[in-house]
């Protein structure tokens, strides 16, 4: 059965931000944070151009702490960022406009930051050496009122048209089944509970190794989407019994406590209406054309 939607209703509206210098706080904890077991430590952190982590590689392993993948964008106001960051949806065209690389396209990957004060965007490596800080990146955003047609009570979030057509979803037993590569019980999802759905990432917890092999977690790629249960983000996030939601992994894990890799909401329900099916190929690569 194919599923309709109302894309053909959604209004296609430009918002732009500025490649943006990862941001260090003063006193009185800054440079250093503390990881999980206390430790202090120093790492890179997100914002800036990253040259060698893509849409794609391991959500693992990276001496990072929450790092993005790609380019990552912000404007220079308050009110015109929160524009940007609610507007821009995963699967948004994004193109370069100024600096060495202008007229570059690219894909928007995910939101993060403190609280998602920044849009993640996949541009080639072979274009990222050209990208300096402060070059301006457009975004044909597209895809915030979307709605599934029979499906309204499930809320769609920073979810463009494009990618929700690619995911393979479908009907069964009047539910939609989505591919995921993973589902992500309640209790390990970590920091951004009670942040606004519209641009708040959520966090995996993973200081528990168990948990982690468990749920298979440590496999987790940059770009997979993922399924978490019980779990409400249509307005906040926070648990609700028999809800759901569907996220794609944006950016990396970090050392501290309950700052997991960084999840994007694109889906979710409070309603039992919805269902996981484990699929390796549900990430972002494999639906849209990606550069490496």
């Amino acid at each position: 059965m194919k599923i309709e939607t109302n894309k053909k209703l959604l209004v296609n509206v430009s918002v732009m931000g500025s490649v943006c210098q990862p941001n260090y706080q003063g006193l009185p904890a800054e440079p250093y944070r503390l990881d999980s077991k206390g430790n202090p430590f120093l790492l890179p952190s997100w914002g800036s151009v990253v040259h060698n982590v893509s849409v794609g590689d391991s959500a693992f392993g990276w001496e990072a702490d929450c790092i993005h993948p790609g380019v990552s964008i912000k404007y220079h106001s308050e009110a015109g960022n929160r524009g940007l960051n609610i507007l821009a949806c995963v699967g948004n065209e994004a193109v370069i406009m100024s600096g060495d690389a202008k007229n570059t396209k690219g894909i928007v990957t995910g939101k993060s930051g403190r609280f998602s004060e920044q849009i993640i965007i996949h541009f080639p490596k072979k274009i990222r050496e050209k990208i300096s800080i402060n070059d301006k990146i457009l975004i044909k955003s597209r895809g915030v009122g979307l709605k599934i047609e029979k499906f309204l009570n499930i809320f769609c979030k920073s979810l463009s048209p494009e990618l929700f057509d690619k995911m393979n979803i479908q009907i069964k037993n009047k539910k939609l089944q989505i591919p995921v590569t993973h589902t992500i019980p309640e209790h390990l999802v970590g920091a951004g509970s009670g942040l606004t759905s519209e641009s708040g990432s959520l966090h995996i917890q993973t200081t528990d190794d168990t948990e982690m092999k468990k749920y298979k977690l440590n496999t987790l790629k940059l770009g997979d989407l993922v399924f978490i249960n019980n779990y409400d983000s249509s307005y906040q996030h926070g648990f609700l019994r028999n809800a759901w939601a569907v996220g794609i992994i944006g950016q990396t894990n970090g050392p501290r406590a309950g700052y997991g890799p960084g999840i994007t909401i694109l889906m979710s329900s409070k309603k039992n209406d919805g269902l996981a099916r484990i699929s390796s190929r549900a990430n972002i690569v494999n639906y849209l054309k990606f550069i490496r």
